[in-house]
């Protein structure tokens, strides 16, 4: 039962995650829900439609009224389900993974499925704890056209040139008509639908994946370069000159948008810059840290009724949606140029920067709780929190330490507003940590993987190690 995860099921087709794996899952949210309505629909992968076939298969055996929405993006499909009576839903799609993966995104009553209610799915099926039914199929495919049209609606027209890189994911399908419709001059890159992402890995996350789109940028003299993942919920921006903003700086120009519009909470995940916070304070506004993760950023979203909430991983949440968009992220973006006849590059400049790591993957053997419990009680002089891993945070730099959720790794990110100040961060932590994972990480950083400069390791706190 490998494919379960913390917020979501996936797989390597056919080798992790199966059509039988889907039809069971079909019959074990059926009885879960008592035979309901369920919203089914699925990105453009390869192997969707043999697992949505399989899932709608289960779904109607267990007793569901099936509604299969066919091929949407993730937010078409969230939207989708705010506007169908439905006990719940499955989005198939793998999101940002490889081409390789597929899996399910589950909402019910119209929130994110929560890890304690996946690992009730888990035991059902495991167990075959399934309640048979006679259900019923229904195809209904026009909620793409739909939410296109709700799109356009929420946006006056704009006449940027810009750059559109779907990345061959499911964005192509609507993307290039939808920003042509509101009279943005648009110039397409990959974008035609194909589940094999010929052209470039799907998720927009990585800079080296949108190589060829800041070319076109430049050599386009494009306001602003625009790339998708898969399923169209993550989205990545690059400024006129053929740079990558990175997600939490652009969190941080959203949120001093909408704070001169509206003042509210603005969410953000643990591991963005300070720069969010410190934004969000200075234009009056609520800062409010999340665990990392698509369904702990959405759930605190919705809980704290936020304005906005933003990822590193490129997710965005509206309040006026309700969830996550790529394509509407994108469009306030561009209607903040518009207004503001300022390009995004100057936007970028108005921020502060300070050094920040990348995450440094850590590979351990044995239990990840108890090897963070050791470093809590070493960090506990410092000012720490829980909230994901173990974090420790001072108001001129900060460290934590997390485990993966899919893989036996521990990741470590830092920042400080100095140099002297990231040193003395990552010191804390390198001190704190099992010698084997502590050696590891200095040899990392020592190799240059801190995206700003090696810091120095001199002056270590003299803790003892384990």
């Amino acid at each position: 039962m490998g494919i379960f995860k913390p917020c979501d099921i996936r797989g390597v087709y056919n080798r992790e995650l199966t059509d039988e794996d889907a039809r069971n899952l079909g019959l074990a949210v059926g009885s879960y829900i008592h035979a309901g309505t369920v919203l089914v629909a699925g990105d453009i992968r390869l192997s969707t439609p043999a697992l949505q076939a399989a899932l709608c298969a289960g779904l109607v055996a267990a007793g569901c009224r099936v509604i299969d929405a066919g091929l949407l993006t993730t937010p078409a499909f969230y939207f989708a389900a705010q506007h169908i009576d439905a006990a719940a839903g499955v989005m198939v799609t793998a999101s940002h993974n490889p081409p390789e993966y597929n899996g399910f995104k589950i909402l019910f009553a119209g929130r994110p499925v929560r890890p304690e209610e996946l690992t009730v799915l888990k035991h059902m099926i495991a167990g075959r704890k399934f309640v048979p039914g006679r259900g019923a199929y229904l195809r209904d495919e026009t909620w793409l056209t739909r939410y296109r049209d709700y799109l356009a609606g929420c946006f006056k027209p704009g006449q940027l040139p810009v750059v559109l890189d779907c990345g061959n994911g499911a964005c192509s399908l609507i993307a290039p008509e939808l920003f042509r419709a509101l009279g943005y001059r648009v110039s397409e890159l990959y974008c035609t639908p194909d589940g094999r992402f010929p052209n470039r890995p799907p998720n927009p996350a990585l800079p080296e994946n949108l190589r060829a789109l800041c070319r076109r940028v430049v050599r386009e003299g494009a306001a602003a370069g625009i790339a998708f993942d898969g399923d169209g919920d993550r989205v990545a921006l690059v400024d006129e000159t053929g740079s990558v903003i990175a997600s939490d700086r652009l969190l941080a120009i959203l949120a001093r948008y909408m704070l001169k519009q509206e003042k509210g909470v603005i969410v953000y995940d643990s591991k963005c810059s300070l720069v969010v916070p410190e934004t969000v304070s200075r234009c009056g506004g609520t800062p409010l840290m999340a665990r990392s993760g698509h369904t702990f950023v959405q759930n605190r979203f919705l809980s704290a009724h936020a304005l906005l909430a933003g990822e590193l991983s490129g997710h965005f949440f509206w309040r006026e949606l309700g969830f996550d968009d790529g394509l509407f992220s994108a469009l306030k973006v561009l209607e903040l140029l518009d207004g503001n006849k300022t390009g995004l590059a100057a936007l970028n400049r108005a921020i502060p920067r300070y050094l920040i790591t990348p995450d440094i993957r850590l590979p351990f053997t044995g239990d990840p709780g108890k090897i963070l419990a050791a470093v809590r009680r070493k960090l506990s002089p410092f000012p720490v929190s829980t909230i994901d891993g173990v974090r420790v945070e001072f108001p001129d730099c900060w460290g934590m330490i997390r485990p993966s959720v899919t893989e036996p790794l521990l990741t470590f990110r830092g920042e400080g507003k100095t140099k002297e100040r990231l040193t003395f961060i990552i010191n804390l932590f390198l001190a704190a940590l099992p010698a084997e994972i502590s050696d590891q990480m200095q040899k990392k950083l020592a190799a240059g993987t801190n995206a700003e400069s090696p810091p120095a390791f001199a002056g270590a706190p003299d803790f003892q190690r384990d």
